[in-house]
């Protein structure tokens, strides 16, 4: 195909909605990972929690996050995507504030009552709300304003958007905390007025997209009835739960990861500057890395994508240091950014027209799994290692190990899956 050809299907290929929900998208991970990249630093250094207790609370936050969205899903299929992105920037807004509010004197007396631990506990929540109603409604768009041709390069240019948020959100976090000494709570602010100003932008320019998969369910509790719908896809929960390994790995990068760095290498590292470098990894080799992959079936290069994001954490298991953790995150990038297209495309080819922002949603029920096991985890292992035995580098043997069983698992899945269809993976 003429490059020209080529062009003219992209120009022609994604409809109005598709680009003003990814434009959002940017700005609503810009905020979660400024926020994502102080907030253990937050808990632990300016709160002085346990690294048990900040990474069960950050465990129970991401899991509400990414548990959200299998509701949401099915609920942006009842309401559609506007309404459903709307609320949801209108949620993270106050989230946000309130998370900055904690050590003000208007909070003192809430504090007070109830104490620390259970106040960040709840007002973690709030924040916690919003990116499960926005995911599912931009894979969503995607899948939705996306034609069948360009539908795999759509989801690329989706994760693509993803990561210049992601990031643009740490080096803001870190611009704010330590140049401008503006302090953590200012990094919360800044993340309220970003997605406060992406609910503008969705009600003045944001049309539900249309064509196939417009139907609405027929009622609020038909929509949640069909959460249970998917769970009779066996081989797509099968999919699920093998890729849940995945992020329990992957989730360490913003939980024990900025706490091993301060406590254990050096308690001056700029963790929150360093954490940019998966996200400006991913932007500059999603192309290439999509375009060298694009004839191994999707879930042999997921597989593949899993196996090197688990080598990755080797580096830091031999040499700590923090040379050697931008180095590691540039690998962990390289695997995660082989298999994150792929997964949302397979996704949503086993997903029926009209339910769409359900499966969309259950696409992130792995990420819920990991983070609610990654958390309790990644703190567990940072005490043992680094308070009991004295070796806090070898918690990340741990982390590896899961990595490459999870690789293997889901290698056999798709070796599985492609002798009982007798043909090429989807």
């Amino acid at each position: 195909m003429a490059l020209a050809e080529r062009l003219g299907e992209i120009r022609s290929g994604f409809d109005r909605p598709f680009w003003v929900a990814n434009f959002t998208e940017i700005f609503e991970r810009l905020a979660y990972y400024a926020m994502s990249a102080v907030l253990a630093i937050y808990l632990s250094e300016q709160l002085h929690f346990s690294s048990v207790l900040t990474g069960t609370l950050l465990g129970i936050a991401g899991f509400v996050v990414y548990a959200l969205s299998i509701v949401a899903g099915s609920l942006a299929d009842r309401f559609g995507f506007r309404r459903t992105l709307m609320c949801a920037y209108l949620v993270l807004t106050i989230g946000y504030f309130l998370l900055a509010s904690i050590e003000s004197t208007w909070m003192a007396p809430l504090r007070t009552a109830i104490g620390d631990r259970w106040l960040v506990s709840i007002v973690l929540l709030v924040p916690a709300l919003g990116p499960g109603m926005v995911k599912p409604s931009v894979a969503g768009t995607t899948a939705r304003a996306s034609r069948e041709n360009v539908r795999s390069l759509g989801y690329s240019i989706y994760y693509t958007l993803v990561n210049i948020g992601g990031a643009l959100g740490p080096l803001i976090a870190w611009l704010i905390r330590e140049p401008l000494h503006l302090g953590i709570r200012n990094v919360f602010r800044v993340s309220a007025a970003s997605v406060f100003g992406m609910f503008w932008v969705t009600l003045l320019f944001y049309r539900e997209p249309s064509g196939a998969g417009d139907e609405k369910v027929e009622s609020t509790w038909a929509a949640l009835m069909n959460i249970f719908v998917v769970l009779g896809n066996v081989r797509y929960v099968t999919f699920l739960l093998i890729s849940s390994g995945f992020y329990i790995m992957y989730w360490q990068v913003w939980i024990s990861l900025p706490i091993f760095m301060r406590k254990y290498v050096d308690p001056q590292a700029a963790v929150d500057k360093l954490l940019s470098i998966e996200a400006f990894t991913v932007i500059t080799c999603q192309i290439l890395v999509t375009y060298l992959t694009r004839k191994i079936p999707a879930v042999q290069t997921i597989a593949l994508g899993f196996l090197v994001s688990a080598l990755s954490w080797i580096l830091l298991a031999v040499h700590p240091a923090v040379w050697v953790m931008s180095l590691m995150l540039v690998i962990l990038a390289l695997g995660e950014l082989t298999q994150a297209s792929r997964y949302y495309e397979y996704c949503s080819r086993l997903a029926p027209p009209d339910q769409q922002g359900l499966y969309m949603g259950y696409a992130f029920l792995p990420i819920a799994i990991g983070y609610a096991i990654a958390g309790p985890l990644g703190g567990y292992l940072l005490r043992h290692f680094g308070e009991v035995v004295g070796w806090p580098d070898q918690m990340w043997w741990v982390i590896v190990a899961i990595g490459v069983l999870t690789s293997v698992v889901m290698w056999l899945y798709g070796r599985m899956i492609q002798t009982a269809a007798r043909g090429p993976l989807v």
